[in-house]
């Protein structure tokens, strides 16, 4: 398991990586989903932030896996908000499905170091 465990973790590491810089740049797709959420432009940056500051912080769970859990209940709540603002537009589940994706390959990760995740709030 510890071997998936990382993958997944450098996958997610990639895509909130890439997607962060997307947001903060001000890349013409997160721009028009942001406008399409009714959502300020403002938002998206931050957005961006959020993302890599969580792909930095999955990056320093490489050393210590109690920043695995951090980062992935910080990138699950951004998720969980990404999932609710699709649904206030009432956009169809192919526009929702991404989010909640992530949501569940973020939940998947935090499984997989459930014993770090007693560690933690213990």
């Amino acid at each position: 398991m510890m071997v998936f465990s990382i993958i997944l973790q450098s996958l997610l590491v990639i895509y909130f990586g890439f997607s962060g810089v997307s947001k903060v740049a001000g890349v013409k797709y997160w721009v028009d989903i942001f406008e399409h959420l009714k959502l300020p432009q403002w938002f998206r940056a931050v957005t961006g932030v959020v993302q890599l500051i969580g792909a930095a912080v999955l990056v320093i769970g490489y050393w210590s896996a109690e920043f695995v859990i951090l980062a992935g209940i910080w990138l699950g709540i951004t998720m969980l908000i990404a999932c609710f603002a699709h649904f206030k537009v009432k956009d169809p589940i192919g526009k929702t499905a991404p989010a909640f994706v992530f949501f569940v390959l973020i939940s998947t990760l935090l499984i997989l170091n459930l014993e770090d995740l007693l560690h933690v709030f213990s």
